[in-house]
């Protein structure tokens, strides 16, 4: 990797933000602030759902998995973020620049087919409920955990070793806050067709393949609400898959635009901007948008403070 690329070895410059100074101080508080509480919130999930018993089910075993994802996903890219929004130095060594891509692809692609798994086992919980424990097996669940990962870890080694091999005349100056696909083809000064393309087919079937069977699922889930008759069933199955179904939204809605596009059309302004969304507010948002109508967690929590409290249904 690199062979061929007379920059190969030079660090990059993460420009980021730095013409606009002013704004640069205050996404330092905004995204130490966000930070935090994906930090507090992603690491409370994990230890929740690994701690308490009651919450050894499929559905809890899939949030776990999710939060360890999203905690790796900032912590990936935020200290970095916090280091150049804070002083002058916005380098990032070529090393570090390859390292940050592959985790980042790595975590991203996996984060886009575990919503997808998430949504099935949604599914499951409504539409076969009475055979839920039965067909959502723990070993299933690994499987399905562990396709999730294999199909991250493959779009990286596809993705990130083409991405880095481009030729780019001397440029080091990477316009966006961490070392990101569309960012590095950008900045090429060879023909990106074939890359992109490959970009784009890799894309569709990390992100549009796991959409549609997330749109399927709940086109299922919401032919099944429709047939039940009690309200209160209904609010029940509706607050099953609520808070998923909002996540999903927040995930895919930034990402596709993103990925989902030529380089050359690329608005590294709408870019950055979405990208901080995706990367920091997101991983932030999931906990809360999980726990604050989840009486499961919350009587989790309680549990483990020593608080006994009624003990509710998700």
């Amino acid at each position: 990797m690199g062979s061929g690329n007379d920059s190969s070895l030079q660090a990059f410059i993460l420009v980021g933000f730095s013409d606009r100074p002013r704004l640069e101080r205050v996404l330092f508080a905004s995204v130490l602030v966000f930070y935090v509480l994906a930090l507090v919130g992603n690491t409370a999930i994990v230890l929740l759902s690994l701690a308490d018993a009651r919450l050894h089910t499929p559905m809890y075993f899939f949030l776990g998995n999710l939060s360890f994802l999203d905690l790796c996903f900032t912590t990936s890219i935020v200290p970095q973020l916090l280091w150049n929004l804070w002083g002058p130095d916005k380098t990032i060594s070529y090393h570090g620049c390859v390292a940050q891509l592959y985790i980042y692809m790595v975590l991203g692609s996996t984060e886009c087919v575990l919503l997808a798994v998430m949504s099935y086992d949604r599914h499951v919980a409504v539409c076969r409920p009475l055979h839920y424990m039965v067909l959502m097996h723990p070993h299933l669940c690994l499987q399905l955990v562990a396709v999730a990962w294999g199909c991250g870890f493959l779009n990286a080694f596809v993705m990130c070793p083409q991405t880095m091999r481009l030729s780019r005349c001397g440029r080091r100056r990477v316009d966006h806050f961490l070392c990101e696909m569309p960012a590095l083809i950008a900045m090429s000064c060879e023909d990106t067709m074939l890359v992109e393309a490959c970009a784009f087919a890799l894309g569709v079937a990390l992100l549009l393949v796991p959409l549609s069977l997330i749109l399927v699922s709940y086109g299922t889930i919401t032919a099944a609400v429709l047939r039940i008759r009690s309200t209160a069933g209904r609010r029940k199955a509706f607050s099953t898959c609520s808070s998923h179904l909002l996540v999903v939204s927040l995930f895919y809605g930034t990402i596709i635009y993103m990925y989902l596009q030529p380089a050359n059309s690329y608005s590294q302004d709408q870019g950055k901007f979405l990208t901080l969304f995706y990367t920091v507010v997101t991983p932030s948002a999931n906990p809360l948008i999980y726990t604050l109508r989840n009486k499961d967690v919350k009587g989790a929590v309680a549990r483990l403070l020593g608080w006994e409290k009624g003990n509710g249904e998700a």
